[in-house]
């Protein structure tokens, strides 16, 4: 099973992590972090493949997946 970890304070929003996402693992909130963005966050864990497209297309690096 694998997990994933998201910097809620790196995290800007942009949504890059959610539309590659194969299994819809990741949404963003609609609670806003320190610097004023809502951050993704993961809704879904159990469903989480591995794939880490997520963090490998996030471009704040704010996302690690654990296998």
């Amino acid at each position: 099973m694998a997990k994933i970890e998201i910097d809620q304070t790196r995290c800007k929003g942009c949504g890059l992590c959610t539309t590659v996402c194969p299994v819809h693992v990741i949404s963003l909130s609609d609670n806003f972090n320190n610097q004023g963005y809502t951050p993704a966050i993961v809704v879904s864990p159990e469903k989480c493949t591995g794939c880490s497209l997520c963090a490998e297309l996030c471009p704040d690096v704010a996302i690690v997946v654990f296998k």
